[in-house]
């Protein structure tokens, strides 16, 4: 435990105005990447939450099965964290960085692609990312 104090302690110290700019990621950029095969989404609500409404892409790993299932998420892709509004895909953003991994969480809130997907939108995007 100690030395997960000392970690968070020392991620604390370095955060500076460049830390705060990237663990955020809007939409346009996370599409950006996830269409280059460069970002894997993750959506990390609980399952009762993803049985109810989901989008079309994306692993879901709820955020409390997250330690358990760290080898399934690619350590040489910017992991990107989401929930409805970002509150807990920023905890998950949190611990996936002082594990090692490049994360980062949706600032839109999965409410905010719903919003974003919507009529065309969804059509052509899915249109594009499935080929």
């Amino acid at each position: 435990m100690q030395f997960e104090i000392e970690i968070f302690d020392k991620y604390l110290k370095s955060f500076d105005y460049q830390e705060r700019k990237d663990m955020k990621i809007q939409l346009p950029k996370l599409f950006e990447l996830y269409e280059k095969g460069e970002a894997q989404v993750i959506d990390i609500r609980f399952n009762e939450e993803y049985e109810a409404w989901h989008i079309g892409f994306g692993d879901h790993i709820p955020l409390n099965e997250l330690p358990d299932r760290l080898s399934e998420i690619d350590k040489n892709k910017t992991v990107i964290t989401m929930c409805p509004h970002y509150d807990r895909a920023e905890i998950a953003r949190l611990y996936l960085k002082l594990k090692g991994y490049n994360a980062r969480y949706l600032t839109d809130g999965m409410l905010g692609m719903v919003d974003y997907l919507r009529g065309d939108k969804a059509k052509n995007y899915m249109k594009k990312i499935k080929g």
